[in-house]
């Protein structure tokens, strides 16, 4: 049992205008303090919408002798339904084994390098080191591996399906373990005495040696090697550059023609700055964020909106075509990725949409004057970051200019 005393310096569920009241009961301080606009919603908050979060720090870690991996499906975040995400690491000569999956893979490396190689149905093959900012993507079915090399590495893995489980794949060893030795035998045309060492059940990772020079690793091939890359160096592809110096890269089948069912941005939100009010037209969106401190409120139909707060390592959904930002809330800046199942990336701004409709029915719809309407922008800003405007993470208010 407790007093009824509050201990100085921790928050409570008490706005600047006096609603709320002290949270004298048991709760969880660490969680709320990472959540300030959870526990002290914003006035302009109504009604209910579904958990828009989730991290994977709160998921099921699998350990292997060769790394670990954790997963955020719908099982996690019931509406993420079009996506689904794998963090996953591996050791120096760490295997993900040979594999492939009924649905697309599309990936990014976080931290180290890795050896990817896949071979595509006409039988031709794939062989590369990725590193940090390096994307992959496998089409469905495909069969691959990933290996870490001298540093290890860490990832995110992407698939088209939010019911995804990477523990629910296609593997070798599993087709070796489940395959009578006779049927081994006739396929490959060796005796049957070949198979007595191999795996009982799926390896799914596993450690190995670390692997040479990728040069001693190439496989002469007959058929060639495919004819679209299956990896795409995102940090090196030229950003658009905006207003306060944050960076957006844009990634779908124009760039990366062979990731046809999925596309991204990738955000670099500067302290102060914002990503723009917006929505997506053709998909929901699925939200990775890789550092820093952000708040997201998501409007939803008849006036439901709700404010979420995210840090790294955290997942968030938008549904399609429900308005939405990404404010930068910390003195770090914000490294975030936005995923679509989708071969394109599409945005609609709000900025851009008000500033290129008839100005009379902006102001007679919004009861606004010149002020705001000589400062919309006719071109696409993205991520936004205007003088004398500035954050207070303590109130959670945007000072007016002074």
């Amino acid at each position: 049992m407790k007093d009824n005393i509050p201990k100085k310096g921790i928050p409570q569920p008490i706005r600047n205008d006096g609603a709320g009241w002290w949270d004298l009961g048991p709760r969880d301080i660490m969680r709320d303090m990472e959540n300030p606009d959870m526990l002290v919603s914003p006035v302009t908050d109504a009604g209910m919408l579904p958990n828009l979060k989730f991290s994977f720090s709160d998921s099921h870690m699998q350990l292997n002798q060769g790394g670990w991996s954790r997963e955020v499906t719908v099982r996690e975040l019931p509406i993420a339904t079009t996506l689904a995400g794998v963090n996953m690491a591996l050791t120096p000569g760490g295997v993900r084994e040979l594999h492939w999956h009924q649905q697309a893979e599309w990936a990014i490396m976080l931290v180290g390098r890795a050896r990817v190689t896949s071979v595509d149905q006409n039988g031709r093959n794939f062989i590369a080191d990725i590193g940090v900012g390096d994307l992959w993507y496998f089409p469905p079915g495909i069969p691959h591996s990933l290996q870490g090399l001298e540093e290890g590495c860490e990832f995110l893995l992407v698939f088209p399906d939010g019911n995804f489980s990477d523990l629910n794949t296609l593997a070798i060893s599993d087709w070796f373990a489940h395959t009578p030795k006779e049927v081994l035998s006739a396929n490959f045309g060796v005796p049957t005495s070949a198979f007595s060492q191999i795996p009982k059940h799926q390896v799914y990772i596993f450690q190995s040696e670390v692997p040479g020079p990728i040069e001693s690793q190439q496989v002469p091939d007959p058929q060639g090697t495919v004819p679209l890359a299956f990896s795409h160096r995102l940090l090196a592809q030229k950003p658009i550059v905006t207003p306060g110096g944050s960076t957006v890269r844009i990634v779908d089948s124009t760039n990366f023609p062979i990731s046809t069912q999925i596309s991204a941005s990738l955000l670099e939100i500067k302290p102060g700055a914002m990503r723009e009010m917006h929505w997506h037209p053709n998909n929901d969106e699925w939200q990775y964020y890789i550092s820093g401190t952000a708040r997201m409120t998501v409007l939803a139909p008849n006036g439901t909106a709700r404010t979420f707060d995210y840090r790294a390592g955290d997942v968030g959904y938008v549904p399609r075509a429900y308005g939405h930002y990404i404010q930068n809330t910390g003195t770090e800046t914000v490294w975030a990725l936005e995923m679509f199942k989708s071969d394109r990336f599409e945005d609609v701004s709000l900025n851009q949409w008000m500033a290129l409709t008839p100005h009379q029915i902006v102001e007679q719809n919004l009861h606004v004057g010149p002020e705001l309407m000589n400062a919309l922008k006719k071109e696409k800003q993205f991520i936004v970051k205007h003088p004398g405007v500035t954050f207070n993470p303590q109130t959670r208010e945007t000072p007016s200019r002074p």
